[in-house]
């Protein structure tokens, strides 16, 4: 039976909120089964929304698997091949859409944008972003997975607990701030145009560093170990072979002490950052903006969190590939669980149904829309997910194909792999070139090959490398240089009684107070 539909003909489009949040996996929220974390806010949005079971990001790691989601296509579509990787300015987003669409769209919080464009769609963007906007992160294959441009390490884990201060627990508690104001303004003072607001968090993001508060509420004895222990050096495939030198595995001790503090970190994160989308709904709710808008949360990518021995992200197993997707209108959205594989990709064109966007896509879109699963019009069964990587860590492109039960992993240069997640949801058992999987692991590869050739992607990801090093090279120590660092601007001169007049500061003073009380009128004459 289909869900009902509270917008009738006619109305306007509902408003659009998008929370994100940076390196949450599935394997760590209790709506998708974990029995110790904390998440209420988050949980009580899944059980009132639609939750997707199998979600995936389209690159397992920040950047690229943000620019793919934006605008709808696969990351070598648009050359998002790492964190130092420019989105140009030319390539349509899902806010260029909805503008379209007449929605006044605001971003507030992390996108990690690369390059002079630090807007890409988004009208108004209320904070600065955390990471580098420039060719800082550039990797360089040629150094191999040694070469460290982030110089991530075992460190995090190694360093992990509870802590007063973080640089990210000052950058999201102004998220949360400018969040819940911009609300707060857009309740005050509605205009005719519905708006799609991102706020967008960088927890449970590393380091592990949790607030005392939020560490306290889990006990050490209540730590769960990861599922899959550590799995030898000479036993790992290739690509986790790449990340383990890649993450210093080798040049440092972890012992089972350091696993569980840094998964207890972990999970006070998530709770820290649970606690910032509840303030966000909160405000929604109090301001009546809940009864008109389509609330989405979505992760950007996962997180290993120890299992297989393995931290971070960058690789294709679940922990790291697989993501929190929920979206929720009450009245519109019957709460449902979907079974069917999707991926951020699918956001954009969701988003052009829900908006009734009369423009046609000017490019080719990699993404379905979510719609016809929201409203139990599509078993989804069909449906296919693609994924890839190509970042710092390794040496050669690499691409996922999730369909149905099985997930087949190619990679330029090494042995595909081929798992049954239905027989083997931890991913222990490859059964590539197995007679008996023959001709499913001829059909998986010919469409991990669709559209792109490894040796061609190979090519253009080192040219790509060579001119950005070469850039950044030269940029160095440049005092001329410009930082593409977003300024966020404040009118101050907009803000408060800023002006003169008898009547001025008192009706800023009347309109400013919400919910709205038309000033007192003088009952007697003077």
């Amino acid at each position: 039976m289909s869900r009902p539909m509270s917008q009738s003909a006619g109305r306007r489009p509902p408003n659009i909120l998008f929370l994100m949040v940076d390196q949450l996996t599935t394997q760590a929220l209790p709506f998708h089964g974990h029995p110790v974390v904390q998440a209420p806010h988050m949980t009580r949005l899944a059980s009132e929304g639609v939750v997707f079971d199998s979600a995936y990001c389209n690159f397992p790691i920040c950047a690229p698997s943000r620019f793919s989601m934006l605008s709808g296509r696969l990351p070598h579509t648009i050359e998002a091949w790492d964190n130092a990787s420019e989105f140009a300015a030319g390539t349509p987003t899902m806010a260029h859409y909805l503008r379209a669409a007449g929605y006044r769209t605001i971003l507030c919080g992390k996108m990690h944008f690369i390059g002079p464009d630090q807007l890409h769609g988004y009208e108004e963007r209320l904070t600065t972003d955390i990471y580098p906007a420039d060719f800082a992160w550039t990797p360089d294959w040629l150094k191999g997975p040694s070469h460290r441009p982030t110089g991530v390490s075992m460190r995090p884990v190694l360093e992990a607990g509870p802590c007063l201060r973080s640089m990210q627990i000052d950058y999201d508690d102004e998220v949360e701030y400018r969040g819940a104001q911009c609300l707060y303004d857009l309740a005050r003072a509605p205009g005719d145009k519905p708006f799609f607001l991102t706020v967008s968090f960088t927890h449970p993001h590393p380091p592990f560093v949790s607030p005392q508060k939020h560490w306290d509420l889990y006990r050490d004895e209540d730590i769960d170990s990861p599922r899959v222990p550590p799995i030898p050096f000479d036993q790992l495939d290739e690509h986790s072979r790449w990340l383990h030198i890649a993450h210093a595995q080798d040049e440092y001790t972890v012992t089972d002490a350091d696993v569980l503090r840094a998964r207890h970190a972990y999970y006070g994160m998530v709770s820290y950052v649970d606690e910032k989308v509840g303030r966000i709904l909160q405000v929604l709710k109090e301001t009546g903006l809940d009864r008109d808008t389509v609330v989405v949360l979505a992760g950007d990518h996962g997180e290993m969190l120890g299992e297989r021995g393995m931290w971070f992200k960058q690789c294709f197993f679940e922990g790291s590939a697989r993501v929190p997707l929920v979206v929720s209108m009450p009245g519109r959205f019957a709460p449902a669980r979907v079974a069917a594989h999707v991926s951020l990709v699918d956001l954009l064109p969701t988003f052009l149904e829900i908006s009734q966007c009369a423009v046609a896509p000017v490019d080719r879109l990699d993404g379905r829309s979510l719609l016809p699963l929201l409203s139990e019009s599509e078993p989804g069964t069909d449906r296919t997910v693609i994924a890839e990587y190509s970042a710092e860590g390794v040496c050669a492109p690499s691409r996922m194909v999730r369909d149905g039960a099985h997930k087949y992993i190619l990679t330029r240069g090494l042995p595909p792999m081929l798992f049954d997640l239905a027989a083997d949801p931890d991913e222990l058992h490859d059964l590539a070139g197995r007679p008996e999987h023959a001709e499913l692991q001829r059909r998986l590869h010919a469409r991990a090959v669709e559209g792109w050739d490894p040796e061609e992607v190979h090519a253009r990801i080192l040219h790509s490398q060579r001119r950005r090093l070469f850039l950044a090279e030269v940029a160095a120590g440049s005092p001329g240089q410009t930082n593409w660092a977003y300024q966020p601007f404040v009118d101050e001169s907009k803000r408060f009684i800023r002006g003169s007049g008898a009547a001025g500061p008192t009706s800023v003073k009347a309109r400013a107070r919400f919910p709205f009380v038309p000033p007192v009128q003088p009952d007697r004459k003077p």
